[in-house]
């Protein structure tokens, strides 16, 4: 099942992506749906942002490969985490903005996990139900202000630094799927969720033992080696498999 937001002539709503329409929903899937009926045609919809999280938690330093082009070999023994802000929340095809100040900026794709009930102390065998499902995020990062501050709060909260999207596709083995980014649709990363270092139900019980997950949390699982610098002009497109293309435009800040 695909779940998605919208926004069409009639407004903002939730819906469920199905045989090339958006089928509008009575509420939120983060809580019992129904269909009301009305479908629209996805080319006359625009996606945003499929969760609006009270709070997004990333994973550094998930996959050893991308360890090791930072120059880096300690693996580390649990996992890296730091926030992101949810006003970096970005939908497909939102423009991600350059800020003057900020330097080098880069991409990172990653899996995204979103949370479906709230939990505390999840154990790992259980942690798989709590979610939706997973969806395409952009790690968007400023990596010469994430080297100067020494912590990375600045670096990746700017406003549209998370793209996330353009849905949220449940029933898929998170161990065992291709995350991928094309810039200028050239590859520029080709990694599989199976070269990480912490699996997404070892990470949702870490995290859930440090703070309560509610729904429509979002956990970004880490980038696979071949991050690189974004400039004006771009296209970028992150790829995870069984969820489809998240593509975004790179303009200056004005």
């Amino acid at each position: 099942m695909l779940y998605c937001r919208f926004q069409s002539r009639g407004g903002i709503g939730w819906g469920l992506v199905e045989k090339h329409q958006v089928w509008e929903l009575s509420g939120d899937y983060f809580s019992p749906f129904e269909k009301t009926g009305r479908s629209f045609p996805m080319n006359d919809v625009r996606f945003l942002a499929p969760c609006q999280p009270s709070k997004i938690i990333a994973v550094g330093l998930n996959y050893k490969e991308h360890i090791t082009e930072f120059g880096r070999s300690e693996v580390p023994s649990e996992p890296v985490l730091f926030l992101k802000a949810p006003t970096a929340v970005i939908g497909a095809e939102d423009p991600i903005v350059l800020p003057q100040s900020a330097g080098r900026v880069d991409y990172e794709a990653e899996l995204g996990v979103v949370i479906g009930k709230k939990g505390r102390h999840i154990p790992e065998a259980e942690a798989l139900g709590y979610t939706l499902g997973f969806t395409c995020v952009n790690d968007v990062t400023a990596r010469e202000l994430q080297k100067k501050d020494g912590q990375w709060a600045r670096a990746k909260s700017y406003d549209t630094f998370c793209p996330v999207g353009p849905w949220i596709a449940d029933g898929l083995p998170p161990d065992q799927l291709r995350v991928e980014a094309y810039v200028n649709q050239k590859a520029a990363q080709l990694g599989h969720t199976s070269g990480m270092i912490f699996s997404v139900p070892k990470l949702i019980a870490f995290i859930s033992s440090v703070m309560t997950l509610l729904p429509g949390d979002l956990i970004a699982t880490g980038t696979p080696p071949g991050v690189g610098a974004l400039k004006t002009g771009d296209t970028v497109q992150i790829f995870v498999e069984g969820v489809g293309a998240l593509r975004n435009h790179v303009v200056e800040e004005t």
